[in-house]
């Protein structure tokens, strides 16, 4: 090995074997209800993150349960089993840990008895409804994927005029604003006056994608509720309230996030109205 290899070598932070039982520190932070992966990353760009007193500059590090992690300083908590919870949020809350406008978050709402936890996506500061919160940043990162293949589905009253046949066409995905969206499954439910009441479901769940996208329609969304994601439903939990799904409920729905399977079990083929 060359002197310049053998410098390298040595500036790299200490690897244990990831087949004794190692792990990412990006994955174990968010294992740990922290963050989500990427924030992890973005943490060790920043220098908060040591690994045995040393400051990491890179996420290439993986440790074990005999490493020290801190975290500006603290030690992280230790890993728990994943869990998953069912948030009814309300209008008016914003779905971030904080908020430079110091609007009132989801995370403010929550009972004082909730371990931290990350959101599953996001539902905007007017959006209503099903907020998927875990303990675990892997998890919430594996059901935001769309390969997860998993259908978000949605009430949403918008006012103009539209006919099914242009809703039908959002089938076949949509470009607004040379933002491409895909596949949407959208039908009328009722009219209201000069409203209408739609059920819409997709995958991608992009930044305001139905309000945008129906807006490019020419209709004004002036509510928009999220009645499901995947498997997990809304149901009659009341606005504000929060509602553990059962670990063997989660195991089943998700085995391959525990090594049970490939992957999600259940994956629609694509869209359909909700």
């Amino acid at each position: 090995m060359t002197a310049a290899k053998q410098a390298k070598t040595a500036a790299r932070p200490t690897r244990p074997d990831a087949a004794a039982g190692g792990e990412r520190i990006a994955k174990r932070l968010a294992r740990a209800g922290l963050c989500s992966r990427r924030e992890a990353e973005a943490w060790i760009g920043l220098g908060r993150v040591s690994v045995n007193g040393r400051v990491l500059d890179s996420p290439a590090c993986v440790v074990t349960d005999h490493d020290t992690i801190l975290v500006d300083g603290q030690p992280i908590p230790a890993a728990e089993p994943p869990r998953l919870w069912r948030f009814h949020k309300p209008a008016g809350l914003v779905t971030s840990a904080r908020d430079d406008k110091g609007r009132r978050t989801v995370f403010d709402a929550l009972p004082g008895e909730m371990p931290r936890v990350v959101s599953v996506g996001r539902l905007d500061l007017t959006s209503e409804g099903l907020l998927l919160l875990t303990n675990d940043g892997e998890l919430s990162r594996l059901l935001e994927l769309p390969s997860t293949g998993w259908v978000r589905r949605y009430r949403v009253r918008a006012h103009g005029r539209i006919t099914e046949d242009r809703l039908a066409a959002l089938a076949g995905g949509v470009t607004v604003d040379g933002v491409r969206y895909g596949p949407i499954a959208a039908e009328i439910e009722r009219r209201q006056g000069a409203n209408a009441w739609l059920s819409v479901g997709l995958r991608e769940g992009k930044n305001r994608e139905i309000r945008r996208v129906l807006e490019h329609l020419g209709l004004t969304v002036n509510r928009l509720i999220r009645t499901s994601y995947g498997p997990f439903h809304l149901g009659a939990l009341a606005a504000g309230a929060v509602d553990e799904v059962k670990p063997k409920v989660l195991r089943e729905q998700v085995p391959g996030f525990f090594g049970d399977a490939a992957g999600p079990r259940r994956r629609p083929a694509k869209p359909a109205p909700p």
